[in-house]
């Protein structure tokens, strides 16, 4: 047996919950006597009556009180079913590490919020590398170019290089202890983002100093916390002229060897997704807009002139 016609069934649904035809030609924007049609064509479908028509109103046949549980319980289903989508992709689902989120996109994402309130931002602060993003659980995300173990169906944008030099608080450049020269790393404590100490190691591998070990110093849960041990004095951080633009420009962070910048061999911050999802409307939106951020920070700390070693 062919289904009835939705119309009708929504019409009858209505009319046996409201026990009327006036309120629910209301809830469904239509008149009365649509009402009545679309039930009377549902009565001649099933062949059986719904109602019982009286001067005083209706009310429900035997079989119109076995039909509507059933309706009511299918279009809350489906109710429920279309709502959870739509609120699903209002919302933009993003996965970003700690220092990027915390250095760079959280000071900025207010301004998306208000230039996009229909977009609803879920941010996660979590470390992760191209080789294990989910694109089942995220829209976009932000991660270092070279990572490896990436799927062929992720796609990256690159967003601005990362420069790194040492740097550190204004007061280790002065007295009798002061840095003047590379070697004089030797004797100051080195602050490491990462456990691997990747970070310096990375750095001195370009520049060779003489005494000087990536594998001395303390280690820190992120570039944000070394950073902060570097302001306050306990240490050299190997800075990202990026990430670390803020203490730079304030001049709570100075940069000792400022010719003495290399790229990082995890390549440029970008962002990543899976390539079907670059052209949804809320992660364009995004991209769009952190692109422009981006470009706002290459513009502004002429980072060309580097060499991307």
């Amino acid at each position: 047996m062919k289904l009835p016609p939705l119309n009708a069934l929504r019409a009858f649904e209505a009319a046996a919950r409201h026990e009327g035809f006036i309120a629910a030609a209301d809830e469904l924007c239509v008149t009365r006597g649509a009402v009545s049609q679309q039930i009377k064509a549902l009565e001649t479908h099933l062949g059986v009556p719904l109602f019982h028509r009286h001067s005083r109103g209706v009310a429900l046949t035997e079989a119109g009180r076995r039909l509507l549980p059933v309706l009511s319980d299918a279009f809350g289903r489906i109710a429920g079913a279309t709502n959870a989508l739509s609120e699903q992709a209002a919302d933009l689902r993003i996965i970003c590490p700690p220092a990027t989120s915390i250095r760079w996109l959280i000071p900025r994402l207010d301004a998306f919020r208000a230039a996009h309130p229909e977009i609803r931002v879920r941010l996660t602060t979590e470390f992760h590398s191209g080789g294990n993003y989910d694109a089942a659980e995220y829209d976009i995300g932000f991660t270092c170019a070279l990572s490896p173990g990436r799927s062929p169906d992720i796609e990256t944008r690159e967003l601005f290089p990362v420069f790194l030099t040492p740097g550190c608080a204004p007061s280790m450049l002065e007295g009798e202890a002061a840095l003047k020269r590379p070697e004089d790393l030797a004797r100051v404590k080195l602050l490491h983002e990462v456990a691997e100490r990747s970070d310096w190691q990375a750095w001195l591998d370009r520049f060779p100093v003489p005494g000087v070990s990536a594998e001395s110093g303390d280690v820190f849960p992120n570039l944000d916390m070394a950073t902060r041990a570097a302001v306050i004095g306990s240490g050299v951080v190997m800075a990202d002229l990026v990430l670390c633009r803020e203490e730079i420009e304030r001049g709570q962070l100075v940069l000792p060897f400022p010719d003495m910048v290399r790229t990082s061999p995890q390549g440029p911050i970008c962002l990543i997704s899976h390539r079907e999802r670059w052209q949804e409307p809320k992660v364009r939106r995004f991209a769009e807009w952190v692109e422009q951020e981006a470009g706002r920070d290459r513009a502004a700390l002429d980072l060309e002139r580097f060499d991307e070693v």
